[in-house]
């Protein structure tokens, strides 16, 4: 898989996309993330990417002539599953659809930044538009790490041991049970017993019982009961 990621503050992303699964990811060939700072892509001598808003809005807009020239450099060389934007207005991102891009052969990521991008860039170069939830960040730099993250490492062989990804939070829409290590008993708090027992069928019995529990008290709106 690859990803590549246009944003105009490459400096914010570059140190997470580098540490701990992404770093071995990348290190094993599994995934090759490329971060553009979209300067690069402005014909003016200054490298101004963005311009006032027509209408006499506040704030500045990402100019639509270097997104241009970045994605269709990009689409020369390979062809792209998908075009994401990341704005707070987007589709909800939630596990279902990392596990669905985590498939995918290559995506560009957008970030948008300032007042966000003229709007003709959604209507014509973007395919699909997400949100990492209901409030309004700096930029789209921090979502598109957080993206890239949860469908990364989703990718076979990614993770050391596959199942632990099968098992975390949401992969069922439940919330993951409590996991515990040792000591057995700390301060008088002991590890529930269930788990000491060696009996893996009533072991994972518990461990589904807990996940409905939590899952009721915590985020009911995931069930369909």
């Amino acid at each position: 898989m690859r990803i590549d990621i246009i944003t105009v503050l490459p400096e914010m992303i570059e140190s997470p996309l580098n540490c701990s699964i992404l770093k071995r990811a990348q290190q094993k060939g599994l995934a090759e993330i490329v971060v553009h700072n979209l300067r690069d892509y402005s014909l003016d001598r200054h490298r101004h990417v963005d311009d006032y808003p027509f209408g006499g809005e506040a704030g500045m807009v990402m100019q639509i002539e270097p997104i241009d020239r970045c994605i269709s450099a990009l689409k020369e060389q390979r062809s792209y599953d998908e075009v994401i934007f990341v704005t707070p207005d987007g589709e909800k991102f939630d596990q279902p659809m990392a596990n669905a891009l985590s498939l995918s052969k290559n995506l560009i990521i957008l970030c948008g930044h300032y007042k966000g991008i003229d709007y003709r860039i959604r209507e014509h170069l973007i395919t699909r538009e997400i949100t990492i939830g209901d409030y309004v960040l700096t930029g789209g730099e921090l979502p598109a790490v957080i993206i890239t993250d949860a469908i990364v490492r989703l990718i076979p062989g990614a993770i050391g041991d596959e199942q632990s990804a099968l098992s975390d939070s949401f992969q069922d829409n439940l919330l993951a049970p409590p996991v515990y290590t040792r000591p057995a008993e700390y301060k008088g708090w002991r590890v529930p017993d269930i788990l000491l027992s060696g009996h893996q069928a009533k072991i994972d019995e518990w461990k589904h019982e807990m996940a409905l529990k939590r899952t009721r008290e915590l985020r009911p709106d995931l069930l369909n009961e």
